[in-house]
């Protein structure tokens, strides 16, 4: 007997744009005869009763047909993969202009959604990215990763809240149980290893029996083998999640930090816990928006804030040497390395600079990162290191090189060693007007 969800999950978890926007989707494929579907994690959290934000829709069909029919009937663009069959739909204020609907006048940005043929997926050996082909609905919910990733929600015509659930994904939510759809499933992806662990946290639930037993010594071999590339992407999206102490524990607990690199055994998940209790505030809110009030932060383009100062903050205890040989294997962006290098020398030398001046702390925290001295500040409290992030680090003398070139001086290295004596000169309470340091610099030159 087919089972419909109740239309209220629907909306209270989705905002009332993507709902508006889904409903006129919908229209368009029952009008193509072209099913259409929500499927994997968005089902899942709906079923929760969670906010969702983003989800990525299936046709059994071509999906960049699909998209293309949909752009020329309301503007806006799409990007096509067809070695996945997948296309994404962007849309901008125009297109929502054309589309006539009142609730995108609430809507301040852009928005896109995914499309994905429906497909099924075979692997030419364990670990390796799999080979894709066109399927049908059932075929794509049965190459997933978990049961509770495994159903689906129809939306076209009268189907529209229809939910598919072949593996019974929704009792093991009810069960709290995150159970794979095969006994090969980790050997096939070992990296779903470490997404089991990250929804178990996530959600509070337990891995059952089958699940446990197939994390074995061959699974973990595999893992090991994977890419650098492939592994710290896992590692990414758990600095994203709010217990990420629980989670790094729970690894480690599996024996699974060892296979990936052996210095990891020694990081300590404790610090992330210790930053999380500054000034009573979770982790998350502590990183929302740091830079208001302590300045921007250089990040590598490809890590989010969160998950870069996730890393620095797990690895801060281990040695320059043990981050280097993790960042190697691990294929860390250079200036994730740097920053993390950067804290933990600064953690462990902390104490040997008490007595130093302001400019002699700002002069070599210069050297660092300013990220790395954010993620000490945030474990040590260190007044010092507070003072050089909101203060030290932003004050500059008035005088430039252009006034050192108008007072006749020879451009060369000098001129960096005559504004470094101005600098400091401030930056130690020497020079408190623009006049002193005035007077200054004629006794310099």
């Amino acid at each position: 007997m087919k089972k419909y969800v109740d239309a209220e999950l629907l909306k209270r978890s989705l905002p009332n744009d993507r709902l508006e926007l889904l409903h006129l989707l919908a229209y368009q494929a029952s009008m193509l005869r072209m099913p259409l579907y929500l499927v994997g994690g968005v089902v899942r959290d709906i079923l929760l009763g969670r906010a969702v934000n983003d989800f990525d829709l299936v046709v059994e069909g071509d999906s960049a047909s699909f998209a293309e029919y949909i752009m020329k009937k309301y503007g806006g663009k799409i990007l096509v993969h067809p070695k996945f069959g997948t296309a994404a739909w962007e849309i901008n204020e125009s297109t929502l202009k054309r589309l006539n609907v009142p609730v995108f006048r609430y809507i301040n940005s852009l928005l896109s959604f995914d499309f994905a043929s429906a497909r099924s997926e075979t692997y030419a050996q364990p670990g390796a990215l799999p080979t894709v082909k066109r399927a049908a609905i059932d075929d794509d919910l049965r190459r997933r990763d978990f049961t509770i990733n495994a159903m689906a929600f129809r939306l076209d015509g009268e189907h529209f809240g229809e939910l598919f659930d072949p593996l019974n994904g929704e009792k093991d939510l009810q069960d709290k149980l995150i159970r794979v759809l095969h006994g090969k499933s980790f050997m096939d992806d070992p990296t779903r290893i470490l997404r089991a662990v990250r929804y178990a946290v996530r959600f509070g639930f337990e891995m059952d029996a089958d699940t446990l037993k197939l994390i074995n010594a061959e699974a973990r071999g595999i893992l090991s083998q994977l890419s650098g590339e492939r592994l710290r992407h896992e590692f990414d999206l758990m600095f994203e999640e709010e217990k990420i102490y629980a989670l790094l524990e729970r690894l480690k607990g599996l024996d699974l930090l060892n296979v990936i690199h052996a210095s990891l055994i020694t990081a300590d998940p404790s610090t992330l816990l210790t930053a999380a209790g500054q000034r009573r505030r979770p982790l998350n809110v502590l990183v929302d928006k740091p830079e208001q009030e302590f300045g921007e932060f250089m990040t590598p383009d490809m890590f989010s804030f969160r998950q870069t100062l996730g890393w620095v903050l797990y690895l801060l205890n281990l040695s320059g040497d043990e981050i280097a040989s993790i960042a190697k294997r691990l294929t860390f962006p250079t200036l994730l390395t740097k920053t993390a290098r950067g804290a933990s020398s600064l953690d462990k030398n902390l104490s040997t600079f008490m007595d130093w001046k302001p400019s002699q702390w700002t002069f070599y925290l210069d050297e660092i990162p300013a990220l790395a001295v954010y993620a000490v500040y945030l474990v040590s409290e260190d007044q010092t290191l507070l003072d050089y992030l909101v203060k030290w680090r932003t004050i500059k003398p008035n005088t430039t090189g252009t006034d050192l070139k108008n007072l006749g001086l020879e451009p060369g290295p000098r001129y960096a060693v005559i504004l470094r004596q101005l600098r400091a000169a401030w930056l130690d309470g020497d020079v408190k007007t623009e006049e002193e340091e005035q007077t200054l610099l004629k006794k310099i030159v």
